[in-house]
């Protein structure tokens, strides 16, 4: 394909795909919302077309507006990346009818295998093994006699996307109608639609995959397979090629399962086919397919030496592959990290703002595949994943050396990042061995306070009239100091903002009144509470949507709701009053002190 290529897609990901475009010497188009008109996604490529608003429903997920922006440009080609329209069928079938050629799999394959319940029929024709799971439920009735067959505890999935949302866990029988609810709401935010269903949990499991790449021409192959388990809820957040601690024959026999599952469903381009392993049992299971390139498809190029996206063009081209199977050999071993503007010592709370500094560490065997630059913003509006940080080793021991000491060495300013945590969790005596699983992390693996990182003392702002220790470096060694909040006549609270300690989700935001506020930018999904309503402390008031996390926003203490300053679907910015609640006659605050 020689043609120019748009890339429906932002951040780290449009970056990684107009690079290999540019080596291949194919013109690249970004597109792009106000929030991202000084995007590095923006600067890198050929030429930039504006879609609208930062909101996506009215940027990058205005179907018609991609698609007129590549008309306008002269693009032959569309390539949605990761997330976003990536999965969405009928964007496919829009680019087609266009007279565009989508990069990814046919329309027909991408709604087949994104309805899940339709996936996991197409594997059992395929002889592929799925978790026990239900048919679509939607009444409270229907889905405890469903789980009453599965055996608690079970999981509520939504049917549509991905991506972990709208997925919650019931182990009861009592849990369930509210996992039921939540699961559904947050399905029909996300997709669109509010089908669910049920599957049995598996306890200590691990999360496997296997990279597939096939074209229209028949062929179809394994580039190998991936352990995800590292994850917080349900988002991966280290990922590593080979999966270790992985037998051979159950290696084998996922490898030739995600083959039969593919030549099935007539898959074209490259897709990744999850399942769940059971190291007590030795047993895999199905989960899902995705049908594009995933976030961590770097570690399989980096222990493959494929490149695939270009791989994906090729396909897209409707050219045969060059490729056998005895082609593919696995060399070494590689970690990813995901690098996000979110603070594990607040809860995981994402932070959008500037990146007022950045250092990136630079090796043979390191591998940096960025959204951002020094002075370039990490809006509230999208995902705070802002890039991943991947080291190959000839072994994994060396590997996860590598990437922790790079994730060390990292320095990001201005806003906080998962990077401290995570070279943390590289540490753990678990991850080393490999006796971890999905739930280690978050059973397991909570935020050290003696790994928190020093205060970014210029964003570092704290409450009026309290005082915060903190830890700083300086060349004569460390240091812990106590900065005193002082307000001036009239001032208003200060917000942490990036690096500094702040409140926590749900605790108090808003520093002088103690008042329920909102922790970070975002859009109200919804309201809880009601005037005069009697609330205990921690109860949810108001639940706000920021950069596709839900978090809600809890009573600081026991008493009654006097008022509710906002509505659903509004948009607040942090540190905004949202609810007022009044003091118990003790005046107990928020929390305890």
């Amino acid at each position: 394909m020689t043609g120019p290529v748009l890339v429906a897609n932002r951040g780290e990901i449009a970056v990684r795909l107009i690079r290999t475009y540019r080596d291949l010497g194919v013109r690249t188009i970004a597109v792009y919302s106000d929030a991202d008109a000084a995007a590095a996604h923006v600067r890198l490529a050929d030429e930039a077309v504006r879609l609208g608003p930062a909101p996506v429903a009215l940027s990058y997920l205005n179907q018609d507006a991609v698609i007129d922006a590549a008309r306008a440009a002269g693009a032959a080609a569309v390539d949605p990346g990761y997330g976003l329209l990536s999965e969405n069928a009928e964007f496919a079938a829009a680019v087609a009818a266009a007279g565009l050629v989508f990069i990814g799999p046919p329309a027909g394959v991408i709604a087949t295998m994104g309805d899940k319940l339709a996936a996991r029929a197409l594997a059992s024709r395929a002889k592929v093994p799925v978790v026990p799971g239900s048919a679509a439920v939607a009444a409270p009735g229907d889905a405890l006699a469903a789980a009453a067959r599965l055996g608690y505890p079970v999981l509520v999935k939504a049917s549509a996307g991905g991506g972990g949302r709208g997925l919650r866990i019931a182990r009861d029988a009592a849990a369930l109608p509210g996992a039921l609810a939540a699961a559904a709401a947050e399905a029909r935010a996300a997709f669109g639609q509010p089908g669910v269903y049920l599957e049995r949990h598996v306890p200590d499991a691990r999360h496997v995959e296997v990279q597939v790449l096939a074209d229209e021409h028949g062929t179809v192959l394994c580039l190998g397979d991936r352990d995800c388990s590292v994850q917080r809820r349900h988002q991966k957040l280290i990922e590593e090629a080979p999966a270790p601690f992985l037998p051979d024959g159950v290696r084998a026999a996922m490898h030739e399962a995600a083959a039969r599952l593919a030549a099935e469903a007539g898959y074209r381009s490259t897709g990744t086919v999850e399942f769940l392993y059971s190291p007590a049992g030795g047993e895999f299971w199905f989960l899902e397919m995705n049908t594009r390139l995933q976030v961590e498809h770097g570690v399989t190029e980096l222990v493959t030496g494929l490149d695939l996206v270009e791989l994906r063009l090729a396909v897209a081209a409707g050219e045969p592959l060059r490729l056998t199977q005895d082609d593919v050999r696995i060399r070494g071993h590689a970690i990813e990290a995901r690098l996000a503007a979110e603070d594990p010592w607040r809860e995981f709370l994402p932070v959008s703002g500037t990146v007022t500094g950045l250092h990136v560490p630079a090796g043979p065997w390191l591998r940096a595949d960025l959204g951002v630059t020094a002075g370039d913003r990490v809006p509230a509006e999208y995902d705070s994943l802002f890039g991943k940080l991947m080291a190959w080793g000839p072994d994994r021991e060396t590997a996860r050396r590598r990437l922790a000491a790079a994730l060390g060495e990292l320095r990001v300013s201005g806003l906080p990042s998962t990077a401290p945590y995570l070279r943390d969790v590289l540490l753990r005596p678990e991850f080393t061995d490999g006796s971890f699983s999905t739930t280690t992390l978050e059973a397991h693996w909570t935020p050290r306070e003696d790994q928190r990182p020093p205060a970014d003392l210029g964003v570092l702002a704290h409450e009026p009239g309290t005082a915060r220790t903190v830890r700083i470096r300086t060349n004569a060694g460390p240091f812990v100091i106590k900065i005193h909040g002082r307000p001036g006549p009239g001032a208003a609270p200060v917000r942490a903002a990036g690096g500094g300690a702040g409140p926590r989700p749900g605790q108090r935001a808003q520093a002088a009144a103690g008042q329920p506020a909102a922790p970070m930018d975002g859009v109200v999904v919804k309201v809880a509470a009601a005037p005069g309503d009697e609330v205990e402390r921690h109860a949810v008031l108001v639940v706000l949507e920021a950069m596709k996390m839900q978090i809600p926003v809890t009573a600081p203490w026991p008493g009654r709701v006097t008022a509710l300053l906002v509505a659903e679907g509004d948009s607040v910015t942090a540190g905004q009053p949202l609810a007022e609640v009044s003091r118990p006659p003790d005046g107990a605050d928020a929390a305890g002190e």
